[in-house]
């Protein structure tokens, strides 16, 4: 039978113009960092939500010549709030400097957190990616609705990349602001304990179900149809599934011998990065009774 989910596609062709103020709709500015990486893209995309008064969605890096970026693009402009998707250092290193520096509040989803505790013998592998000890002077929860600058947005609780992950959807418009949950260049790493694939797949869910059109990502560009883009990851992750349950049946055992049967070719850096992703599949099929774990002080086996 045929998927009638939508085709996955990448747009890897995105030019984000690093450093330049680049007009995404009314009211909405994008600047992005010059921190391209293999897990970053083409660099983060920061947001200036506002038009008389600005609020800075995910300062980004620590990077003299991003943050001048920025206040070019705030043209004198009063900022009255830094507010983050989520707590990667990639979105969050510059918040405290910035709220420093301004006085504007920050605002997001809670303190750094895992999606559940650490099991014995094991270590988070995205750690030293996370700002552990930011504090927000204000919590957004799940349908709160803020005054960003001087526009109305709204923030929808997303975990499954991280626990805290917020995306904002603008207040009478058909935009989100999809932060790193829902990208156009590549799906989203999700690395357990820090991220969860069962939320994922429920945030994915929210979002397709939710009155909103065009996302604009913290990496890459602008996704047209973003509902649509959301339902193809859901079944891209779906197969990966599937993947993982056919490699362990042909004789995988470990986290490795899966990477090696979904992803024989891609370079190193790529099966890191899909190592972690693998992990949280092979946790969400455990919990679905779908795949067996034996967990021990020298790693797993799968059967």
């Amino acid at each position: 039978m045929a998927s009638s989910a939508p085709a996955l596609h990448f747009d890897t062709d995105f030019r984000p113009h690093v450093g330049q103020a680049v007009p995404q709709a009314p009211g909405v500015v994008r600047v992005t960092a010059p921190n391209a990486s293999p897990y970053t893209f083409t660099g983060t995309n920061s947001f200036l939500i506002g038009r008389e008064k600005l609020a800075l969605i995910d300062p980004g890096p620590e990077d003299e010549r991003h943050e001048a970026a920025l206040r070019a693009a705030m043209a004198g402009r009063p900022l009255t709030a830094i507010i983050l998707t989520h707590t990667h250092r990639d979105h969050s290193a510059a918040a405290a400097r910035w709220r420093r520096d301004t006085g504007a509040p920050l605002w997001f989803g809670g303190p750094h957190r895992l999606s559940r505790p650490l099991r014995r013998f094991e270590r988070n592998a995205l750690r030293n990616s996370a700002d552990w000890d930011l504090v927000p002077d204000r919590t957004l929860v799940d349908g709160e609705a803020v005054v960003a600058g001087d526009l109305g947005v709204v923030a929808h609780a997303t975990p499954g990349h991280c626990a805290n992950h917020l995306a904002f959807g603008l207040a009478g418009t058909d935009i989100l602001l999809s932060g790193d949950h829902v990208m156009g260049w590549n799906s989203t790493l999700v690395s357990a304990p820090d991220g969860s694939m069962a939320d994922y797949f429920a945030s994915l869910d929210k979002l397709i179900a939710l009155p909103y059109r065009l996302y604009l990502p913290a990496h890459g560009g602008p996704i047209a149809d973003g509902p649509a883009h959301a339902a193809a990851l859901k079944a891209h992750r779906q197969m990966r599934n599937e993947q993982v349950i056919a490699a362990v049946r042909n004789g995988a055992k470990t986290i490795g011998a899966v990477v090696d049967a979904i992803y024989p070719t891609q370079p190193a850096k790529v099966r890191r990065a899909a190592a972690m992703t693998i992990g949280a599949h092979m946790e969400y099929l455990e919990a679905r009774g779908e795949l067996r774990v034996k967990r021990g002080l020298f790693g797993l086996r799968l059967g």
